[in-house]
């Protein structure tokens, strides 16, 4: 377990490192997952409030400040750049995929495509108001909408609306893997899935995750979720089966890498590495 600040949020994989925000400091965190040890702080003009993702040689991460920007670092060699342009809210998020970065970034709900060379706005896409946390996968760009309990799915060719599917009240984090979006709906605590090709929901998951904050990710054939005081929620992606639920301290971001669940539990500070068989036996 490592202790990064007063908070901890947000945590982003890429191919040699895991990367996590904090608080006191404004910051995000370079782990090495071969030491589990932090080899870089980038000090940041401002929180990271929405999400954290990485593409074109570069961590993206969306900065609440004043103004709201976007923080570009280097992969290589940790040098940040601030773009000027940022999240249209706190507790948003960011993607990347196709030839683009895609954020939402302003009240209007404008999906942002940007031009991961220059930092510029080269399309935006209307999408339903209260819409902030994109995720691509597979050619689709899939936004939640908090304040209209939809999920749009773009196409990340295009920039056209592919579809608007109504899966309940408030849409927050979402995560993709074995053909179907997964919803974490912050006003019922269930998880919805998304099936990627109809776009019809297949699954609602009573997973008992109400409430503000928390995160989705998939991987190893699994769908981990995270809330405080309920820091994970392991879901059989194939049967849609809840496999285990911990409940107690910690918790609200997560994502899965390097054959772990990395967690962070926000009001302490910390993140945490737990091995996936560690986690198949039921142990933390």
């Amino acid at each position: 377990m490592l202790h990064l600040g007063k908070a901890a949020d947000w945590v982003e994989p890429t191919e040699d490192a895991v990367w996590v925000g904090s608080r006191e400091p404004f910051a995000v965190h370079r782990v090495d997952p071969v030491t589990n040890h932090v080899t870089a702080t980038v000090v940041l003009p401002g929180t990271p409030c929405a999400g954290l993702a990485h593409g074109f040689g570069s961590l993206w991460v969306p900065l609440c400040a004043k103004p709201n920007r976007l923080a570009r670092i280097d992969l290589k060699t940790n040098k940040l750049t601030i773009l000027p342009i940022g999240p249209a809210a706190a507790e948003g998020g960011i993607a990347v995929g196709g030839d683009s970065v895609w954020m939402v970034t302003d009240a209007k709900s404008t999906l942002s495509r940007i031009d991961p060379a220059n930092g510029r706005v080269r399309q935006t896409v209307a999408i339903p108001s209260g819409s902030y946390n994109p995720i691509f996968s597979d050619g689709t760009v899939w936004v939640s909408g908090h304040d209209s309990g939809v999920v749009t799915a773009v196409d990340a060719a295009s920039g056209k609306v592919l579809a608007t599917v109504r899966i309940g009240k408030a849409p927050r984090f979402l995560t993709a893997g074995a053909g179907a979006a997964w919803v974490l709906l912050q006003g019922t605590g269930e998880i919805v899935r998304i099936d990627a090709r109809t776009y019809k929901v297949t699954a609602r998951i009573a997973a008992g995750l109400a409430g503000s904050g928390g995160d989705i990710k998939f991987g190893g054939g699994h769908v981990w979720a995270t809330l405080m005081g309920v820091p994970l929620t392991k879901i059989d992606a194939a049967t849609g089966r809840i496999e285990k639920q911990w409940t107690g301290p910690g918790g609200d971001s997560l994502a899965y890498a390097f054959d772990s669940v990395w967690i962070t539990d926000f009001k302490a500070g910390t993140v945490a590495r737990y091995p996936a068989a560690a986690l198949a036996r039921g142990q933390r």
